[in-house]
C-alpha cells in the first residue's frame, strides 16, 4: 500500500515537472545536426538503485531503513539525483540526451519511474521497457528510450537457461534448478525509419569463481535470438549492450557473441566490438584490485558497420579511431585516497559513500553522415 501511494505521488510530481519545464532545457533533445541525424546509444550500470520498500520474494533487506545499509529516503533521493546528474552530463557533452539508454542493477519499475522524473533529465521524456526478473537479489535490466526518436514495436524478456548443445556446465543439477539471474531485455522498433533491436544484459556474476560457463551461455542466448531477428527482418540493425561481467576479449564475447575488434573483419554473422581495441589500449569502465576492465560492453551487427550513405551507421568518437566512449567525468571519479582515479561508488566497504556507481557508463554514436 505504501509503495502504491508513493508511486502515485511520484507520477503526480513527474507530471508537474514535465508541464513546468517548458522550453527551458539544459541539454538539447534534438538528434538532428549539421552532420545529419545523430543518435547516442549507451549503457549504465546504476550500482544498486533500490527504493526503501521490501519487494516480496526478493533479498532486498539490506536496502531497507533498518537494513545493513540503513537505506533511508534521503539516501535514495541522493542516489536518484546522482544517476540523473550523470545522464544529464552526458547529454550536455553530446548536445543531446541518449536516444536509447540501457540500465542494469535497478530494483523495479518504481525506481525507474522515479529516475526518469528527476528534473535533470525529465525533458527527455524517457519511456521504460522493464519487467521484474527472477534474479534472487531483485536487480533487473531495463531500457529507457525517447519516444520522439524511437518507435517501440515489440519487446521481449528473455530468461536464462542451461539448454546448450555446446557448453559443458560446472553447475550441478541442483544448482541449475535453483539458479536465478536477470532476464535479457529486448526492444525492437524504428529509429529514423530503420528497423533496430536493442538487447540489454547483465550476465551472471564472477562471485565465488563461478560463472564462466553461465556467461558463455548468456552470450549464446543473445546471439541465437539476434540471429533469428536477422532472418526475420533482413537488414535489421542490432545493438547488444550490458554489464557482461567479462571483458571484450573473453570467450563469451569473442566466441559465443562472434565479436570482432576490427570493423573491416565483421561479416554478416559477426558483431563489431568497439571496446575490444580500447581494452587492449588500456581503457577501463571499472577497476578491480588495481586493474582496469571493460565489462560495460556495446556491440553492433554488420548492418551498423557498413550501412550506405544516408543510413544510420556507427561512427568513431574518440581520437577519430575508437567507436566507443567510456564517460568518466571528474565528478564521477574518486579524487584522493586508496581508490583515487577510480569510479566514485555509491558504496565503499559496505558503507554509503554518496557517490555514483562503481561502473562508468559507455556509449556509441550512430549517424547518417
Amino acid at each position: 500500500m505504501r509503495k502504491g501511494l508513493y508511486a502515485i505521488l511520484s507520477l503526480v510530481a513527474f507530471s508537474f515537472m514535465v508541464l513546468s519545464c517548458g522550453t527551458t532545457k539544459t541539454a538539447s533533445t534534438t538528434a538532428s545536426t549539421d552532420w545529419g541525424k545523430r543518435y547516442v546509444i549507451g549503457f549504465y550500470n546504476l550500482e544498486n538503485l533500490f527504493d526503501t520498500f521490501h519487494d516480496e520474494g526478493k533479498n532486498d533487506y539490506q536496502f531497507l531503513p533498518d537494513g545493513s545499509y540503513n537505506w533511508t529516503e534521503a539516501k535514495y533521493q541522493k542516489k536518484l539525483h546522482n544517476m540523473a546528474s550523470v545522464i544529464k552530463a552526458m547529454a550536455e557533452d553530446n548536445k543531446s540526451f541518449h536516444a536509447i539508454l540501457g540500465v542494469a542493477e535497478v530494483e523495479n519499475r518504481h525506481c525507474l519511474e522515479d529516475l526518469v522524473s528527476q528534473p535533470e533529465i525529465s525533458a527527455a521524456r524517457y519511456q521504460i521497457v522493464h519487467r521484474d526478473s527472477p534474479d534472487s537479489r531483485g536487480i533487473d535490466c531495463a531500457i529507457l528510450y525517447r519516444p520522439d526518436l524511437f518507435t517501440l514495436q515489440a519487446s521481449e524478456f528473455i530468461p536464462f537457461d542451461f539448454n546448450s548443445q555446446k557448453i559443458t556446465f560446472k553447475y550441478t543439477e541442483e544448482e541449475q534448478k535453483n539458479f536465478r539471474t536477470r532476464d535479457i531485455v529486448m526492444a525492437r522498433g524504428l529509429m529514423n525509419g530503420e528497423m533496430f533491436a536493442f538487447f540489454v544484459c547483465h550476465f551472471p556474476s564472477r562471485l565465488g569463481g563461478k560463472g564462466h560457463d553461465a556467461r558463455n551461455r548468456a552470450a549464446e542466448i543473445v546471439y541465437q535470438r539476434a540471429e533469428k531477428l536477422m532472418e526475420e527482418f533482413p537488414g535489421i540493425k542490432i545493438v547488444v549492450m550490458g554489464d557482461m561481467n567479462d571483458n571484450p576479449s573473453d570467450e563469451s564475447m569473442t566466441q559465443f557473441m562472434h565479436c570482432k575488434g576490427d570493423i573491416a573483419e565483421v561479416g554478416s554473422k559477426d558483431f563489431f566490438s568497439p571496446f575490444l581495441p580500447m581494452q587492449k589500449a588500456g581503457y577501463g569502465s571499472l577497476a578491480y584490485q588495481g586493474g582496469w576492465n571493460i565489462y560495460d560492453i556495446i556491440v553492433v551487427n554488420q548492418a551498423l558497420t557498413s550501412a550506405p550513405e544516408g543510413k544510420l551507421r556507427i561512427k568513431p568518437i574518440v581520437k577519430d579511431k575508437y567507436y566507443g566512449r567510456i564517460f568518466s567525468a571528474p565528478f564521477m571519479t574518486t579524487q584522493d585516497g586508496q581508490y583515487k582515479g577510480q569510479p566514485f561508488r555509491t558504496f565503499s566497504n559496505n558503507a554509503f559513500a554518496g557517490g555514483y556507481s562503481d561502473h562508468y557508463p559507455t556509449y556509441i554514436i550512430v549517424s547518417t553522415k
